[in-house]
């Protein structure tokens, strides 16, 4: 039986095809999973004071966002989130910072919890530069801290790019959307149906405060090569900092994650004189 070869490139075309339309239509369901929240929902925290305030980045576009408060406070971390729910669920990890003296600031996306406008990259990344203009009006610059965490990293990135931060701390992060599609389907050529991608990769090459890493050794969901990979992107300032068999959503749950936080916030610049260390020696002299 005669192969005909056009069918078979025409089957696969329209295969791709097929699937790259369900990618341009569907992958905000796919990257957003949003929690909306009532007008009228009263956040509450255990050891936490808070402060709920909402702003007007543009017209119609609505950006609720928490404060979190701390006596005589040593800086702020303005905390850019994951993809799923809202800030009602994440802003109990606030106490990760303010055990350490530090504010924190966390915003929800456009459509998430309170927060309405037209959801789109450009506009998100729009919504963080005002929400840090905000916060840059009461700290300096040198006590801002800027977190991102999984999604949250390729805005945390973009921001400490377009600013001067104190450091950027990215937790799980990721490389960019685009390599994520490219995960599951290796053999689609997404990128013409992408809406959506936040190229965290691209950002860092413009950073220029300390950049740290922290990773789950066991992230089934973003694979820890991911972190080795942007680790390497401005390696003069990073640092990667793994968490062993820690995994995507749990990092937290370990206190390793919570050691290497505290050794990043007391961080303190340490001379090495090379010439009384290794660093010159080699095995084939």
């Amino acid at each position: 039986m005669k192969i005909d070869i056009y069918f078979i490139v025409t089957i696969i075309v329209v295969v791709i095809l097929i699937i790259g339309l369900l990618i341009y239509f569907f992958q905000h369901k796919f990257f957003f999973q949003p929690e909306k929240l009532s007008p009228d929902f009263k956040f509450a925290y255990d050891h936490l004071m808070a402060e709920e305030k909402t702003v007007e980045t543009e017209p119609g576009a609505k950006i609720n966002y928490l404060h979190f408060q701390v006596a005589e406070p040593k800086g702020v971390v303005i905390y850019l989130k994951g993809n799923t729910k809202s800030i009602k669920g994440w802003g109990k990890f606030a106490v990760d910072f303010t055990r350490l003296g530090y504010e924190v600031v966390m915003m929800d996306y456009r459509g998430f919890g309170k927060s309405t406008g037209k959801r789109t990259v450009e506009a998100m990344k729009r919504d963080s530069q005002f929400i840090y203009n905000i916060v840059k009006e009461e700290f300096p610059e040198n006590k801002i801290v800027v977190y991102g965490r999984s999604l949250g990293s390729g805005f945390a990135a973009r921001l400490a790019a377009k600013n001067n931060p104190r450091m950027l701390i990215l937790t799980s992060p990721l490389y960019s959307l685009l390599r994520t599609i490219h995960r599951y389907l290796p053999f689609m050529p997404a990128k013409p149906f992408l809406r959506y991608n936040i190229p965290t990769f691209q950002y860092l090459k413009d950073v220029r405060c300390p950049i740290k890493i922290i990773h789950g050794s066991d992230d089934n969901l973003v694979p820890i090569n991911t972190a080795v990979d942007l680790s390497e992107i401005n390696p003069e300032l990073t640092r990667l900092y793994v968490i062993l068999r820690a995994g995507h959503i749990n990092i937290h749950q370990f206190e390793e994650y919570h050691r290497v936080m505290e050794e990043i916030f007391n961080e303190r610049k340490v001379f090495i004189d090379a010439e009384t260390t290794s660093l010159g020696y080699s095995h084939r002299k």
